[in-house]
């Protein structure tokens, strides 16, 4: 049968329902709303009309106001204001849940990238044997992370789900009822979620999606690839930050940090019970079904009846199962076999732990705390600490932080942070206990910015009476600075005798942290990219002339400009020079419901990942290897877009534009995340107290998007000019990884509109400002598209340039309404007598409009 086109398979799967169900949906008759749903799509096309006029979003929104509403006053203007707000906020998930639906059908999920692809290859290339040692020695880790940049609240993610099955069944009936509900169910969260509440939020993903998938993977490369043989390895492995991250999020305690743990181990038993339930079902023969009633009482007892007791242990879960495989392959013909080694398979996977719950906490803290930890024992006379240890060098205090042992009691304490900090490794030794090494072995340490800092890390945990820690410390290196100085950091600590013996009893390993996020934010899409790369080959020389295997852990948030994009693509670009038996990646926000979200989905981004590591060891180990002229290309590119973007962040009215013209300080008003928006408690913005999440998500509000192609323009631009364009065009032509990484850029450019804030222009504060943005997207627009030799943005990917244009139609009504709220509320104050009230609700209009506009790019944070 032929195959559609996947543009053609978008356009019917989800462009025509979502027509047709947004026509249900505007029609339905709710509380209050009136004709909205007749004014909407007139409101639609005044702004488009409008800002191909060139006109400002007041204009436009005065203009509609004039032609439409008689007469209407400025509190009538608003109350609709807000209703197309609310109507906007309900299309957005109706095309959330359609995509959702259609995701199988417009993605091939046989096609490139998937197990069924992998195996004809291997075979193809006579490469199995290779394959189940790749197998055997490969992980992916997912870790989820608590980062506010989703803005559903959990009943209307509840919708979303139920929605997806009803349009996957075509149910119009069932349709129309969550359609119905939807816009009855408030998308404001009245008060801040608590790390606890994040924590429960994301095990639904855990439970639901990741358990099924995960195990139906390993299953499948199991009976395939390996003949039968169980795959040993943990080869997906799942990883969690809410409730143990602490980096600027004073509302993780320890108590919460335990009762996240606690809640993790509740789960797993959990699902483990209802399958030894369903498997009690078919179980029924001799020999067979007493064993298999016992453990499933066992589980029901520990999840059900239980206060933390487990009433069953890993080991004896897993030895009974193995005992009744023996006894269903000896003597019952193997019946239901099959469904058993899928939940050994699973078991092996998740343990009793599902997911490690990684601590983190900030370097600069760790400073003061371990301040707070050597005055203890100077003045109460120990000698643990030499009595000038402020004053030695850096070297010397390493010196002394590697031999130091001691019993601290975290409520010797005065000071908060200190206790919470020291608790946080007792917390560690406690969940091992409970759930297992896995549970929690892992202790990032971010804005790590030199040797000190881990050995700091490294003693604090030996201080608390844990000599030899079953613990992971993880420096993450953020800024440009750390990342190009990070192997000489790691050779500092692989020379330390004493830290040294500690990775020999952690296997030789060491994982490495690198931040694109605050890269991007401290050097620039261009320059943050290249020296991740450039720190990796680095740090993989470094760490083989030592004997260890170091593991690459990318902080990668959604949009290109943190990391985001078309991610597998940059792990199938990496060379031999870059050590890759894992893939480890953060996973937060919308990127979550996007890309884990259903059970279509996350299979095809996990298996899409694990061909990523295949491609790289397996298929093609000598290819991607970048050449050194073409090594020294990229580093001219990534100098010169990084001279351009310094220039830009150090204009004087960086600072000023971000505060008065975007919508940052009013990420602190939304109700969407536990952590506050900023490090720093001061009223003044300073940039390096400013979050990455916050910095790239207002320059989308504006969508001006900058962080994700700024200095990418002005940086091809001085080949062009040079006469030396073959050879980027070469490079991009030739290099895996700089063809993804202009790719992403493109998605940031094909989801910015200049024309929402071409008004600044004529702003007599910020118009040179906003000039220098339009010239450099302009030119970045017009030299990517030069060098792909494409017509428009994204031309190779049309199903993915359709859905962004169909989600900034939707939300294009909401940035109008947006930009005209932050219009009036600069009238408003340059007013002789401000009305604080009505500011006040222009303020609420703005905070609104961001839960949109968020939701609708799906990885706009």
């Amino acid at each position: 049968m032929y195959t559609l086109p996947k543009i053609e398979r978008f356009n019917q799967d989800v462009l025509s329902k979502y027509h047709i169900y947004n026509s249900v949906f505007i029609t339905l008759p709710f509380d209050s709303i009136d004709n909205t749903g007749v004014l909407l799509p007139l409101f639609t096309e005044t702004c488009e009309t409008g800002f191909k006029k060139q006109e400002t979003p007041k204009e436009i929104v005065d203009f509609f106001s004039n032609k439409f509403l008689s007469n209407a006053s400025e509190a009538e203007k608003i109350d609709l204001m807000f209703r197309f707000i609310q109507y906007i906020e309900r299309q957005i998930v109706l095309f959330d849940a359609i995509e959702d639906a259609a995701f199988p059908e417009v993605n091939n999920m046989e096609g490139r990238g998937s197990l069924r692809d992998i195996k004809e290859k291997s075979d193809a290339k006579e490469k199995d044997d290779e394959l189940i040692e790749f197998l055997e020695n490969f992980n992916v880790r997912t870790v989820l992370t608590a980062h506010p940049t989703q803005f559903y609240p959990g009943p209307v993610l509840g919708i979303i789900n139920d929605l997806t099955e009803a349009i996957r069944k075509n149910d119009l009936l069932e349709i129309k009822q969550l359609l119905a509900q939807l816009g009855k169910t408030p998308f404001i969260q009245k008060e801040k979620p608590n790390p606890y509440d994040e924590a429960v939020s994301l095990i639904w993903y855990l439970e639901n999606v990741f358990y099924a998938t995960a195990g139906e993977i390993v299953h499948y490369l199991q009976k395939n690839i390996a003949e039968g043989n169980p795959i040993q390895n943990q080869l997906i492995k799942l990883g969690f930050w809410p409730g143990g991250d602490r980096d600027g999020n004073p509302f993780v305690t320890t108590d919460i940090t335990l009762k996240v743990a606690d809640r993790l181990r509740t789960s797993i038993l959990k699902c483990y019970y209802v399958e030894m339930r369903n498997l009690k079902r078919k179980l029924t023969f001799s020999g067979v079904d007493t064993l298999v009633a016992e453990l499933e009482h066992k589980l029901y007892r520990s999840v059900f009846y239980s206060k933390g007791d487990i009433f069953i242990t890993l080991e004896e879960l897993s030895t009974q199962l193995e005992k009744i495989r023996t006894i269903i392959i000896e003597k019952h013909q193997s019946l239901y076999l099959d469904e058993l080694e899928a939940l050994l398979v699973k078991i092996n996977l998740f343990g009793f732990h599902f997911a490690t719950l990684d601590i983190r906490q900030n370097s600069k803290i760790h400073n003061a705390v371990f301040k707070d930890v050597v005055n203890y024992y100077l003045n109460s006379g120990s000698d643990i600490f030499p009595k000038n240890y402020f004053e030695l060098t850096e070297d010397q205090k390493i010196d002394v932080l590697s031999k130091v042992k001691g019993n601290l009691n975290p409520a010797d304490f005065e000071s908060e942070i200190t206790r919470y900090t020291l608790e946080s490794v007792q917390a560690i030794k406690t969940i091992q206990q409970n759930n297992g090494e896995e549970g929690a072995n892992r202790y990032i340490i971010s804005n790590n910015e030199s040797a000190l800092n881990v050995m700091e890390t490294f003693a604090m945990i030996r201080l608390n009476n844990w000599e030899k820690p079953t613990v992971d410390i993880i420096p993450l290196f953020e800024s440009v600075d750390d990342l190009q100085n990070a192997h000489s950091i790691m050779e500092q600590l692989y020379t330390n005798p004493e830290y040294a013996k500690h990775l020999k009893s952690r296997g030789n390993k060491q994982t490495i942290m690198l931040g694109f996020s605050d890269g991007t934010k401290d050097g620039g899409y261009l320059m943050a990219n290249w020296s991740i790369y450039q720190a990796k080959i680095s740090l993989t020389k470094i760490s083989r002339e030592y004997g260890i295997k170091a593991i690459f852990f990318d902080g990668r948030g959604g949009p290109p400009a943190r990391g985001g994009g078309k991610t597998h693509k940059f792990y199938a670009s990496l060379g031999p020079k870059i050590e890759n038996n894992e893939i480890q990646i953060t996973v937060q926000g919308q990127t979550i419901s996007s890309n884990f979200g259903t059970l279509d989905s996350c299979r095809y981004n996990i298996e899409n990942l694990l061909s990523a590591g295949v491609t790289n060891q397996v298929f093609s180990k000598e290819k991607n290897e970048l050449t050194a002229d073409e090594t020294q290309i990229l580093t001219d590119l990534a100098n010169l877009g990084y001279d351009k973007y310094l220039s830009f962040k150090n204009h004087p009215k960086f600072i000023p534009y971000l505060e008065k013209m975007s919508t940052l300080k009013y990420y602190s008003k939304t109700n969407i995340g536990s952590r506050p928006s900023k490090r720093s408690k001061s009223e003044s913005l300073d940039f390096a107290d400013l979050r990455a999440i916050p910095f790239v998500g207002s320059w989308s509000q504006l969508k001006q998007n900058v962080p994700g192609f700024f200095g990418v323009g002005s940086a091809l631009k001085h080949f062009e000019e040079a006469g030396q364009w073959d050879k980027v065009s070469d490079l991009y032509h030739n290099s895996l990884f700089f063809k993804t990484l202009l790719e992403n850029s493109m998605m940031s450019l094909a989801k910015s509109f200049l024309p929402l804030t071409a008004y600044m222009k004529n702003d007599p504060e910020f118009g040179e400002f906003w000039q220098i943005i339009y010239d450099e997207f302009s030119e970045t627009k017009r030299l990517l598209l030069k060098i792909a030799d494409h017509k428009t943005l994204m031309e190779n990917y049309p199903d993915g340039i359709a859905s962004i244009q169909i989600r900034e139609r939707i939300v294009l009504p909401l940035l109008t309404i947006q930009q005209y709220a932050l219009l009036r509320i600069n009238e408003l104050n340059k007013e002789q007598t401000p009305d604080e009230e009505l500011i006040k609700v222009y303020e609420k209009i703005v905070t609104r409009s961001l839960f949109g506009n968020t939701n609708a790019s799906r990885n706009s944070a």
